[in-house]
């Protein structure tokens, strides 16, 4: 892909993200809703006010009492571990059962970026929620990873070229037969949920001089993949690694 192709993604991913964004002031602060869905197909919402010369960004708890209505228990100490796991790697805290993140004037857009995120990330959780499902997706991947010998370092913050921090799954170095490489483990892949790896994976290229080649794992063992989702990561140079035909993976991840 060119610069001028990188450079149409970015533009194409922050014209969608504004043409989706909307705010309404609220008692207290500000309600943000945003392009972003969560499984029920509902745009999923920040709220922001003002404290002590901060802004505090919140999702006035709805991400975690959401998955406790659907049946999920989340007082595990596995699942309060993955958790807190998934919102330290976005730099997100809990209170009370609330999503929180705190900015500045400077910061807002970054860590607005990261609440929902990590909001998205949350949901996923969901699938645990089927008697059927044992692990985290991203577990099996790892454990994938391990059995194959691959050398990595899990859950890594990378700058990308605009500002934003992205979180990397597994970030494998490079060697003399491979290039630097990107793992990522995608639990629902769906258009929508692709779409902001898909920036973020570009945004970072762009910042390392654009030698990454990246892996997008695909969780097909209880849904098809739809075409359309392994168009739109071919797209851009990201191989879709579905999770059933993992094996035709190993031998370059490990090289």
């Amino acid at each position: 892909m060119s610069r001028a192709d990188c450079q149409e993604l970015i533009d194409a991913y922050v014209g969608w993200l504004r043409s989706g964004l909307s705010a309404e002031v609220v008692e207290g602060g500000c309600e943000l809703t945003t392009p972003f869905l969560d499984r029920h197909n509902d745009h999923l919402q920040v709220y922001a006010e003002r404290t002590n010369g901060r802004i505090l960004l919140s999702d006035d708890g709805y991400t975690l009492a959401d998955l406790r209505t659907s049946g999920l228990d989340l007082d595990t100490p596995k699942r309060r571990e993955a958790v807190q796991t998934i919102l330290s790697g976005f730099g997100v805290r809990s209170r009370g059962g609330e999503l929180l993140v705190e900015a500045s004037a400077q910061t807002l857009g970054q860590r607005t970026h990261a609440l929902v995120q990590a909001m998205v990330a949350v949901n996923d959780m969901f699938v645990l929620a089927q008697p059927r499902v044992e692990t985290f997706f991203f577990e099996d991947v790892r454990a994938f990873l391990d059995e194959h010998d691959v050398r990595y370092s899990e859950r890594i913050k990378v700058s990308g070229r605009s500002g934003f921090d992205h979180l990397i799954n597994f970030l494998v170095p490079k060697s003399r037969q491979r290039p630097e490489r990107f793992v990522q483990a995608i639990n629902a892949p769906t258009r929508q949920s692709v779409l902001p790896y898909l920036f973020g994976v570009n945004d970072v290229r762009e910042a390392r001089g654009g030698e990454t080649d990246v892996y997008a794992f695909l969780n097909d063992r209880d849904r098809e993949i739809q075409g359309e989702v392994v168009e739109a990561l071919e797209a851009y140079s990201v191989r879709p690694a579905v999770w059933s035909d993992r094996s035709a993976y190993a031998e370059e991840l490990a090289a």
